[in-house]
């Protein structure tokens, strides 16, 4: 469908991008939000640098890893310190707001219009800030859910009293053995339901969002709408990138627009219908207000 050729639409000034965007904004029948880890960084959930260093200076002293992003992948040798690192993580980058209001100033934008919310993002973010739970599909998973580590059965539990009991029992970087979560139904540890592999659990909730973003898009088909993509980058473009271009393609009363920092372009066959904005996500939706 695509020549892979990308391009970054009109010449035009930030001034008339802006200017074009909110007039498609204004005149959607629909909006379509894809949300990637852009849209979490614009809003303080930096997995390096200062933030890290405040709270992870112990591990990376011990383990010479140097982001948050790495520590997850580290190979520690006991579920104590894998726990007592990941407790951390997913209370700092789930259970903790982010700095900067940048989800509502989002929601702002949107709240009354006909919306739907398609996100890779794991942090839970958009219902914190306010959006309708039933206008959201975390595609991913959440930071906020165990799954059986094997996992034995299609389930997902909250984590939100073990993380908090995890963070505020753990010395020396580890939990105590106690506090190691194991799957209620087979004993084996639990995980993160976070998609990595083939063992990622899709829940009764992960299904029932993926029927309502289905359902969405078969009561607007051929409507005016506005595929608004915001920090969106080529590590999973299956998900929202490369069909929301294909969606542009087969409506022409569609838009697309794409907010990214450094990377905000579109197949020329869709420039006519595409707005692409380079700059922080945050900014250009504050200067959209």
């Amino acid at each position: 469908m695509f020549t892979g050729i990308l391009t970054q639409a009109r010449e035009e000034t930030d001034e008339q991008k802006l200017h074009r965007l909110k007039k498609a904004l204004e005149e959607a029948e629909a909006v379509v939000i894809g949300a990637g880890a852009g849209l979490s960084t614009s809003a303080g959930f930096t997995y390096s640098g200062e933030r890290f260093e405040k709270y992870f200076s112990d591990f990376e002293n011990k383990y010479h890893f140097h982001d948050m992003y790495s520590g997850g992948f580290y190979p520690y040798s006991t579920l104590e310190e894998y726990w007592a690192y990941w407790s951390r993580h997913i209370w700092l980058n789930r259970y903790v707001d982010a700095p900067r209001p940048v989800y509502e100033e989002l929601l702002e934008l949107v709240k009354d219009r006909d919306y739907f919310v398609l996100t890779t993002n794991v942090d839970h973010c958009f219902q914190k800030a306010g959006f309708d739970k039933e206008g959201l599909f975390y595609t991913q998973g959440d930071y906020g859910l165990f799954q059986c580590m094997e996992p034995c059965c299609q389930e997902t539990w909250d984590n939100e009293k073990a993380v908090r009991e995890m963070l505020e029992s753990q010395e020396n970087m580890r939990i105590p053995s106690e506090l190691v979560p194991h799957c209620p139904h087979c004993g084996r540890p639990m995980t993160m339901n976070l998609r990595a592999d083939d063992s990622f659990v899709q829940d009764e909730g992960w299904y029932r969002a993926a029927e309502r973003y289905s359902r969405f898009q078969r009561e607007h088909e051929g409507m005016k709408i506005l595929y608004l993509e915001l920090g969106v980058g080529y590590n999973t473009p299956v998900i929202i990138k490369y069909p929301f271009w294909k969606m542009t393609r087969q409506n022409p009363e569609a838009v697309y627009a794409c907010i990214n920092y450094g990377d905000a372009a579109a197949p020329r066959e869709i420039a006519e219908q595409s707005v692409c904005i380079d700059g922080d996500v945050g900014d250009v939706l504050k200067r959209l207000r």
